[in-house]
C-alpha cells in the first residue's frame, strides 16, 4: 500500500519561508517521479515542482522558479520542498504525489493527471 504524508505547512508572513516534507511508504523514491502540487480555493490543481530520480531532472513552476528547491533524502524516503519569498497568492493546500510507473515520454512532470498516488495535503497560508 502506497502512502504519502505531507507536513510542514502553516501560517507565514509575506516574504517568509517554509519547508514542506513528504514521507513516502510502500515504494521507493529511487525509480519514480515525485512532485508537489497546490490547489487554492476555486482554482485548478497546479504543478509546483517535480523530481525524476532516473535522470535527476527537476522541474519548477515558471511563476515560482528561483524561489523553490526540491530535494530528496533517500535514507528517509522523503522529499522536501523549500519555499522562499512566499507571497499571499501562494496560499493553497500543497499535495505530494508520485507515479505507479516510470514517467512516459512526452509527459509533463507537472501534469497532475500523470500521477497515481496522492497525499492528503498540507495547508500553506501566507498572510500579514
Amino acid at each position: 500500500q502506497v502512502q504519502l504524508v505531507e507536513s510542514g505547512g502553516g501560517l507565514v508572513q509575506p516574504g517568509g519561508s517554509l519547508r514542506l516534507s513528504c514521507v513516502v511508504s510502500g515504494l521507493t523514491l529511487d525509480s519514480y517521479t515525485i512532485a508537489w502540487f497546490r490547489q487554492a480555493p476555486g482554482k485548478q490543481r497546479e504543478g509546483v515542482s517535480s523530481f525524476t530520480p532516473v535522470d535527476g531532472t527537476k522541474a519548477y513552476a515558471k511563476s515560482m522558479k528561483g524561489l523553490l528547491t526540491i530535494s530528496r533524502e533517500s535514507a528517509k524516503n522523503t522529499v522536501y520542498l523549500q519555499m522562499n519569498s512566499l507571497r499571499t497568492e501562494d496560499t493553497a493546500i500543497y499535495y505530494c504525489a508520485t507515479m505507479r510507473k516510470k514517467i512516459a515520454v512526452n509527459t509533463s512532470p507537472l501534469n497532475p493527471l500523470t500521477y497515481d498516488y496522492w497525499g492528503q495535503g498540507t495547508q500553506v497560508t501566507v498572510s500579514s
